[in-house]
């Protein structure tokens, strides 16, 4: 059996970069002749198996045909003649199409590696306008690498425009956009994603709720940046700062889209920008089919990141009312945490205002513990049923807050 080392991991081994996941191609041989040697098949569309060991995928060498639109429109061909160059045009940049054999030769048919010394995304083949997940998939190199100066080349940049012309990014299906998105969110600069997107037109198409802020202007006065759109990726920019969970950086990221629903009559100002955003926020969560974690920091981030930012001057209720809608009196849930470190990335993500401190949560937190240790146990023991239960401990946690207000 001929095997190779292939795709990331090759390349990441030569950018001296930590190498996640090994996949294999496997040369002359057959489906058949894997499982007599004790791989297990998992391939549902090509042949792939896990090595009996490793657990490593190993796919014998295929070639492919397009066949139809969208990403999984291609007749696969697996065979033990076809030759690792084919096996290699097939795959989408340079920089992921050379291999590595055990004693760590390496080939690398395309010029791979001259790519990776200049820091280039270059397609491989025409073949890569064949299947749009491949500008998500740079979209999301670019996330990952472009602290390291990456660059797309230019008639890769070209392609990917023409592809986008053509309506490809209309058959990707939102389970894969989904897969992509929050790889992306875990990089290192999961802006150069969303910039990338821009930049060949795709931003447009595939996440149109964050196309639209690119234009909406805000007061100078708060928001040096002006630019609605520049302002989302500067805060998500900070959160990536603040915390590597994805779940804060979205909400970071999507806390502004009510913006775009302004009447133009009333620029710079966006009056119940807050409200105004949800439904848009709901709509881009049930189209990716976005799980219920991010979804519920980015709605209570959407709604109430003005209130944090003003907290020092919310009356004892509204404040109280506020924490309640954030889980903050419950000892293990850690949304609060989430929240304030998503709207402190929003402070920050304005243009000569990024290292302004942000006491606010700080103050959230202990008015969250102040009300939090306040004793029910007369309540629940008294006469109250039903929902007077609720609203006398409520009007114990207003009385906590106001205390801690005035004390601090």
């Amino acid at each position: 059996m001929k095997t190779f080392l292939v795709g990331g991991a090759v390349r990441d081994s030569l950018l001296n970069y930590p190498v996640k996941e090994r996949d294999w191609v496997v040369l002359g041989e057959t489906p058949q002749s894997m499982i007599d040697q004790g791989f297990q098949p998992v391939g549902k569309d090509f042949p792939v198996f896990l090595h009996p060991k490793t657990h490593d995928e190993y796919a014998l060498a295929r070639t492919e045909r397009k066949s139809a639109p969208g990403y999984k429109g291609f007749i696969v061909h697996s065979s033990p003649e076809i030759t690792l160059e084919e096996d290699l045009i097939r795959r989408d940049l340079t920089i992921n199409a050379m291999a590595m054999d055990e004693q760590g030769n390496i080939t690398d048919p395309y010029n791979g590696q001259q790519d990776l010394e200049q820091r280039i995304f270059r397609h491989v083949s025409p073949a890569f306008c064949e299947d749009p997940v491949r500008i998500l998939r740079i979209a999301r190199f670019a996330a990952r690498y472009s602290h390291l100066g990456f660059t797309i080349a230019d008639e890769t940049l070209s392609l990917m425009k023409h592809m986008v012309a053509n309506g490809e990014t209309d058959y990707l299906v939102a389970e894969r956009v989904w897969a992509e998105l929050v790889k992306a969110l875990s990089e290192k600069t999961p802006s150069a994603f969303f910039y990338t997107l821009k930049e060949c037109n795709a931003l447009q198409s595939i996440f149109p709720e964050i196309d639209q802020l690119f234009g909406v202007p805000q007061p100078e006065k708060y928001h040096p940046e002006i630019d609605t759109g520049i302002h989302s990726l500067l805060s998500l920019e900070q959160a990536c700062l603040l915390s590597p969970k994805p779940e804060v950086r979205l909400a970071a990221l999507l806390h502004d889209l009510g913006k775009a629903t302004t009447n133009k009559s009333k620029w710079p100002s966006h009056h119940g920008h807050e409200q105004s955003g949800l439904p848009l926020l709901e709509q881009f969560c049930q189209r990716l089919r976005v799980p219920k974690s991010f979804k519920t920091l980015a709605m209570l981030v959407m709604n109430y990141h003005t209130h944090s930012h003003r907290c020092f001057e919310l009356k004892a209720s509204t404040l109280t009312d506020m924490l309640s809608a954030l889980g903050a009196f419950k000892i293990s849930n850690s949304t609060l945490f989430d929240f304030v470190l998503a709207c402190e990335a929003d402070s920050k993500g304005r243009t000569g205002l990024e290292n302004k401190p942000y006491p606010q949560a700080n103050y959230l937190i202990k008015a969250a513990e102040a009300s939090r240790d306040i004793d029910t146990s007369a309540i629940l023991k008294g006469e109250l049923q039903g929902p007077k239960i609720g609203e006398a401990i409520r009007r114990l946690r207003i009385s906590a807050v106001s205390h801690y207000i005035k004390s601090v």
